[in-house]
């Protein structure tokens, strides 16, 4: 096997190492929490605490209510009760009963509006709830799957490792100096050459050149300085 076709070979080997790699670099970015399920959770949270808040108001105003009909009860007593006959004095309690009552009513109203917003509030918490469990699944499962594919990955990248190891040391370590200088600045460091052009830089290469790429030496082209490789 000539040096430009160990080259070209190594190459195509880097290729796949290369590939491998952005793949598990893809796959770890994937791999954690999901945003979406993040997000869920926080708004289901809010709706949670927000009803809380709710019920909180609603038994604040239930139990005013109550206290207010309490007192609303003895105030009447005290009005119809017949012991007291002073008009200033039943002004005074009809007036204490009406805003009793007022007070009353505007607190059972409060309850009531509490009591629908609690509610519509539960129906969210319901549907959020239902959709958390339904984006966990999912999250769970593509967990699993992207971490049997990164197993294989990395599996797969050991192998192309120590398959890379055995063809280097078969190489000049000179050569495989020139080959990782061209790689690191150009990105590939051996062009094949198809029907007399370097597809490196896609120039045509001098008669000369063609006739040095078929010895498969280490021959570079002249415009890009890339190892060319003539199958």
């Amino acid at each position: 096997m000539s040096i430009a076709q160990q080259l070209y070979q190594l190459q195509e080997l880097d290729l796949t190492l290369a590939a491998n790699e952005r793949n598990q670099a893809k796959i770890k970015g994937q791999l954690g929490e999901s945003q979406e399920v993040t997000q869920v959770r926080a708004k289901l949270a809010t709706e949670r605490k927000r009803l809380e808040e709710l019920e909180k108001q609603q038994h604040a105003a239930e139990w005013e209510a109550e206290d207010l009909t309490t007192k609303l009860i003895a105030t009447e007593d005290k009005l119809f009760g017949g012991k007291i006959r002073n008009p200033k004095e039943l002004t005074n309690l009809q007036r204490e009963a009406d805003e009793l009552k007022t007070r009353r009513n505007e607190l059972e109203d409060r309850a009531l509006e509490v009591m629908d917003q609690a509610e519509a509030t539960t129906g969210s918490i319901n549907a959020l709830t239902e959709e958390l469990g339904r984006l966990e699944a999912d999250w769970r499962a593509l967990q699993e799957k992207l971490s049997v594919e990164l197993d294989e990955l990395e599996a797969a990248h050991t192998g192309l490792t120590r398959e890379r190891q055995l063809m280097v040391v078969g190489i000049a370590s000179g050569t495989v100096s020139v080959y990782e200088q061209l790689r690191s600045r150009k990105g590939t460091a051996v062009a094949r050459v198809e029907q007399g052009t370097c597809r490196g830089c896609q120039i045509a290469l001098t008669t000369t050149e063609l006739q040095q790429a078929r010895g498969g030496g280490l021959v570079r082209c002249g415009s890009c300085g890339r190892i060319l490789f003539l199958a």
